[in-house]
């Protein structure tokens, strides 16, 4: 069962250890004013592990899509390597 922290309207805050599902004390246990509010406090998130940061995904598993206008300076030098290696086969089967 967790502890959940309450405020009433002149500013008192305490705690009740008490379910989740039951509802919030109808007035304040220092001065008795009432409706008291829960309070509420954000949540520490720790991201442990691979997949969470930019530089985890794709690692080489993307080709190199040539681009639109043909200016890649990868896709032209992929190019000029393909026709060296043709041109050395063909010059090594005659």
């Amino acid at each position: 069962m967790p502890i959940y922290e309450y405020r009433c309207p002149n500013g008192h805050v305490f705690e009740l250890f008490q379910r989740m599902g039951e509802a919030a004390p109808p007035k304040c246990e220092i001065c008795g004013e009432g409706p008291v509010e829960r309070v509420l406090y954000p949540v520490a998130v720790h991201f442990k592990g691979s997949g969470f940061y930019s530089t985890d995904y794709g690692r080489g598993s993307r080709k190199k899509e040539p681009s639109i206008d043909g200016a890649g300076g990868d896709s032209d030098s992929g190019s000029k390597k393909d026709a060296d290696k043709k041109s050395e086969t063909k010059a090594a089967e005659a």
